[in-house]
C-alpha cells in the first residue's frame, strides 16, 4: 500500500517551494504522484531531480521535461497532445471562422498554452485578432470582455482559464451581444463553467474534460467517477485521473524493476504498458521533449450541451496505437 500526503501549492512558485522542502525534508518522500501548475512544479523539481525524487506532474510547461529531467513525468495531455487535434478538429466542425481573440492567465502555464494555440489557429488559416492576459484571481471579467467583444472575432479562445473564470468572460459576453465559437482548452469539466457563466457556457468546446455518462465510459471510470462526485459534489476530470494513472504505473513500474528506488523505477517507466483510467498506456514523446517522459492517452473533445457535457469526439493517440499494435 502507499501511505499518500497532500499539501497545496497554492498554485505558485513560492509556496511549491515550501511543499516541497516539506515533502523532501520532513517527510521523506520518494514518490509524488502529483503536482500542478508549470511555476510552482518547476520549484519542485530543482529539488526532487537533485535529491533523488520521482515526481509526476499535471503541469503544462514542456521546459520541465527532457534528458536532462530523469525522474520528471508528466500524467496527462499537455498543450503539445491536445491543442492540435482539438482546434483542428473545431476548424473541422465550424469551417466558416476565419478570426480568434485568444485570453489567458498571465503565468508561465498561459504564456506556454498562448503559444501553442496561436501557432496551430494560424496554422488552420484563422486569424489571431488579439491576445490578451489576466491576472488569477480576477472575479471581475467586465471590461476583459468588452476588449474581446469589441474584436468581433468568430471564436474566443481561453485557453488555459480555469473553468470557473471561463464562465465568468463568456456570461459577459452574451451580456455585451457577442455571439461566436467559444474555446477553453484547459477546460476540465462543465460544472464550474456552468455555475458562473450559466448558460453563457452552452456549446464551449473544452480540451481537458470527460464525460462519465457516456455510454463507452468503462466499469472502472465509472465507479471512479461516482467514489470523486461523493466526495467533491463534482464529477471527476482529467487532472484527477491522472493522479490515479500515476500510482498505477508506479506499481507496475516498481514490479517491473524489482525495486523502490526512484531512479530505477524511472528507468524502466518507459518500457512498461499498464491499464490507466482511458485503456492501455503507456510513456513516450521523445520525438517532442528529447525523452519519454509523456503519458499517452487519447484527446477527448467535449462540448456543453445545456447544463451537461457531452463527447463529441475521442482522438486516438498515435504513437500508443503504434506501439500496442508492435506489442501484440
Amino acid at each position: 500500500n502507499f501511505q499518500c500526503i497532500a499539501y497545496d501549492n497554492k498554485y505558485n512558485a513560492a509556496e511549491g517551494t515550501k511543499v516541497a522542502q516539506t515533502l523532501l525534508k520532513k517527510d521523506n518522500v520518494k514518490f509524488v504522484s502529483g503536482s500542478l501548475g508549470t511555476a510552482p512544479v518547476r520549484a519542485m523539481q530543482s529539488l526532487t531531480e537533485r535529491e533523488g525524487v520521482l515526481m509526476f506532474t499535471t503541469a503544462w510547461g514542456p521546459t520541465i521535461k527532457g534528458p536532462q529531467y530523469p525522474l520528471t513525468f508528466t500524467q496527462m495531455n499537455t498543450p503539445f497532445e491536445l491543442v492540435e487535434p482539438l482546434l483542428k478538429y473545431i476548424k473541422q466542425a465550424n469551417p466558416s471562422i476565419k478570426t480568434v481573440a485568444l485570453l489567458n492567465p498571465n503565468d508561465a502555464t498561459g504564456q506556454d498554452v498562448e503559444k501553442i494555440a496561436r501557432k496551430v489557429w494560424e496554422s488552420l488559416g484563422v486569424k489571431v485578432v488579439a491576445s490578451d492576459w489576466y491576472e488569477r484571481g480576477t472575479t471581475e471579467f467586465q471590461p476583459i470582455a468588452a476588449k474581446l467583444a469589441n474584436m468581433k472575432a468568430d471564436v474566443v479562445d481561453l485557453g488555459a482559464a480555469p473553468p470557473p473564470d471561463a464562465g465568468r468572460v463568456f456570461k459577459e459576453l452574451k451580456a455585451l451581444g457577442w455571439k461566436g465559437v467559444q474555446v477553453v482548452e484547459a477546460g476540465t469539466g462543465a460544472e464550474g463553467l456552468i455555475s458562473t457563466g450559466g448558460d453563457a457556457a452552452d456549446k464551449t468546446y473544452l480540451g481537458a474534460a470527460v464525460n462519465f455518462e457516456d455510454p463507452n465510459a468503462s466499469a472502472l471510470q465509472k465507479r471512479l467517477n461516482a467514489g470523486v462526485t461523493k466526495e467533491t459534489g463534482e464529477s471527476m476530470n482529467s487532472v484527477q485521473i491522472g493522479f490515479y494513472d500515476a500510482v498505477v504505473a508506479l506499481k507496475v513500474a516498481m514490479e517491473k524493476a524489482q525495486s523502490t528506488d526512484p531512479k530505477a523505477v524511472a528507468k524502466v517507466l518507459p518500457d512498461i504498458i499498464f491499464d490507466s483510467v482511458y485503456g492501455k498506456t503507456g510513456f513516450g514523446g521523445k520525438d517532442t521533449y528529447g525523452s519519454p517522459q509523456q503519458i499517452l492517452v487519447p484527446v477527448i473533445v467535449t462540448q456543453v450541451d445545456g447544463t451537461k457535457l457531452k463527447q463529441v469526439q475521442l482522438l486516438e493517440n498515435a504513437e500508443l496505437a503504434k506501439r500496442l499494435s508492435a506489442a501484440k
